[in-house]
């Protein structure tokens, strides 16, 4: 196997850099052992204006099959001939792809402490493979390289043999990468997309695999068009280690639509204390109030928008008449430990049916929340900037259009009658916002005037006669169905 990547520059700041970010002295030549071979990495040409760095892996095909225990290429079994007749010595796979993290480990991580702000640049770069298995042809070489920011992406087939054109090309091309990117940047993609192509791991997927696609897909697989593609053939379709990969990477799309860190908008779960509030007998009380008014709606088919930990989705499920419940939630650590509280992996046939976990954004439309009788947004609306708001709005009220929607809030005005909170604190750090009772009901009004709802108010814990309850409850009723006028978000 074979892979050279070059640089062109000038006197001031010569091509030569290459060594220095790479980690290999252009006037050596150094040896590397490997799970699976020897990788040699050499300078065909090393000056101010033009370097290059090859890596040679020389696979022992014997050896690989003597550690396989017989298995063939990809795991499945083989004839016995083909496993030590085979392209692995000679076309680029995960084999390569395991020489580059081992070989090029701290250019992949972008560190170079001799020159940190030329790792950090864009350098122009071209990367050649001359022979790269690629299952699904030049068109899919392309589509997997040319949204990562390379100018030229050339994939030409290779014949099976130039003496009888007529038996046409192999399934094999000669890859050429041309464009300005970070050192780092090339090398990840080619760490991803070499085994992806080929479309074969040599080495036990095991679940850390989605870490490693993760790391090494950071800043570009979260938006990549073929992102599925991409992560069902790295992890060689196993499916629960591709839909965890999927989960995570939604995770960070949405967090950098909306301009926040990850462990920003995954928080539903506070590591150290409960999100239920104290006292506790008021969140059993919400719990009630949720459900008596579901009941009260004849509803059977419940959307819980924002479960959290699972508290009310447990609720829902110990009653019979609730057939269809489905919490959704941002937070991929809060739906495991719904996931946990529930015992999902321990239900019956017929529970299991029931009850359904899905990630999702509650600020954007999704078509698998419509056709619910009721949605109930518990404790959730606190938790959205303002301006984010009116997507919610949108998603819940105009797109998904439940016949009943719950929504469950703090009433600020009570908060003077939590002696352990102090004056003028909102009663959890994540909270954006706590309305009085006419906010809230200003909110509620405008919102169902303008989706074609009725709305009514129900007070929930104790209900002082001079600062309200604890938490206000808004109860509304689909009446009409008049076109939105928002957008989606």
């Amino acid at each position: 196997m074979f892979l050279t990547i070059s640089t062109t520059g000038t006197p001031e700041r010569p091509a030569t850099d290459l060594g220095f970010l790479l980690h290999k002295h252009p006037d050596n030549a150094q040896s590397f052992s490997t799970s699976h071979g020897r990788a040699h990495v050499l300078y065909p040409e090393a000056s101010a204006e033009r370097c290059t760095a090859a890596l040679l892996l020389e696979v022992d095909p014997i050896g690989l099959v003597r550690r396989g225990k017989g298995k063939g290429r990809g795991g499945a079994p083989d004839s016995a001939l083909a496993q030590y007749v085979n392209d692995r010595p000679y076309a680029a796979s995960s084999l390569l792809a395991v020489a580059l993290a081992t070989v090029f480990k701290s250019a992949l991580h972008g560190t170079c402490k001799a020159m940190p702000e030329r790792a950090a640049e864009p350098l122009p770069l071209r990367v050649e493979v001359p022979a790269l298995p690629a299952r699904g042809g030049a068109e899919l070489v392309r589509k997997l390289f040319g949204p990562l920011g390379w100018d030229t992406v050339d994939a030409e087939p290779v014949v099976l043999d130039t003496a009888f054109p007529e038996w046409g090309d192999s399934r094999y091309v000669r890859l050429v990468l041309e464009g300005e990117l970070r050192l780092a940047d090339a090398l990840n993609q080619l760490y991803v997309l070499l085994p992806v192509l080929d479309d074969a791991k040599h080495y036990w997927v095991s679940p850390d695999e989605v870490d490693k696609l993760l790391r090494a897909g950071d800043g570009w697989l979260a938006d990549h068009p073929e992102q599925k593609l991409i992560t069902s053939r790295y992890l060689s379709r196993r499916w629960s280690l591709a839909r965890q990969a999927m989960e995570r990477l939604e995770l960070v799309r949405l967090a950098e639509s909306d301009g926040l860190e990850v462990d920003d908008l995954d928080n539903a779960v506070d590591e150290n204390t409960d999100t239920e509030e104290r006292p506790v007998p008021l969140a059993e009380q919400r719990r009630d109030a949720i459900l008596a008014a579901l009941r009260a709606a004849d509803a059977t088919r419940v959307l819980d928008l924002g479960c959290g930990q699972g508290q009310l989705v447990q609720a829902l499920l110990k009653d019979v008449r609730f057939t269809d419940i489905v919490g959704v939630d941002v937070s991929v650590r809060a739906l495991t430990v719904a996931g946990r509280r529930l015992r999902l992996d321990r239900l019956g046939e017929r529970q299991a049916g029931r009850v359904k976990l899905i990630q999702g954004s509650l600020t954007y439309t999704d078509k698998r929340l419509t056709g619910y009788d009721a949605a109930v947004l518990s404790e959730v609306i606190e938790h959205l900037d303002l301006p984010r708001l009116p997507a919610l709005e949108f998603a819940v009220f105009g797109s998904a259009r439940p016949r009943t929607v719950l929504v469950t809030t703090p009433n600020v005005e009570y908060n003077v009658r939590w002696e352990s909170l102090p004056a003028g604190h909102v009663r959890h750090g994540d909270h954006r916002f706590e309305w009085t009772r006419e906010e809230f009901r200003d909110w509620a009004a405008r919102v169902a005037g303008q989706y074609g709802y009725e709305v009514a108010y129900t007070p929930v814990g104790p209900d002082d006669p001079e600062v309200g309850p604890p938490t206000q409850m808004a109860v509304f009723t689909l009446t009409t169905t008049p076109t939105p006028k928002e957008d989606s978000a």
